[in-house]
């Protein structure tokens, strides 16, 4: 199966989080925290202003981003998990 975002939607993969502190304690998965950086799969279009204007989206695919703890639809495409959010709830892009 094949999925597409509509409009402003941003589809994102979460990216696993350390297993161990800098300590070396390993962190069990009940105690982690559901990480909030992970790797864009796909954006839709974009968004239209009032106008009718088409408004391009300023992230695309293999972007890694910061998104907020609670933001975005947990989903299940072809096995994986995954996100899917407005653009608005991406904080940024983390680059280099």
């Amino acid at each position: 199966m094949s999925f597409r975002p509509l409009h402003d939607r941003v589809v994102v993969r979460r990216v696993d989080s350390e297993e161990k502190t800098s300590g070396g304690i390993i962190i069990p998965d009940t105690a982690k925290e559901k990480p909030s950086e992970g790797v864009v799969v796909s954006v839709g279009p974009g968004a239209r202003d009032e106008d009718g204007k088409h408004i391009t989206p300023d992230v695309k695919a293999n972007d890694r981003v910061l998104f907020g703890k609670w933001s975005g639809t947990e989903v299940k495409i072809d096995g994986e998990d995954l996100l899917i959010m407005k653009e608005s709830d991406i904080m940024g892009v983390i680059e280099g």
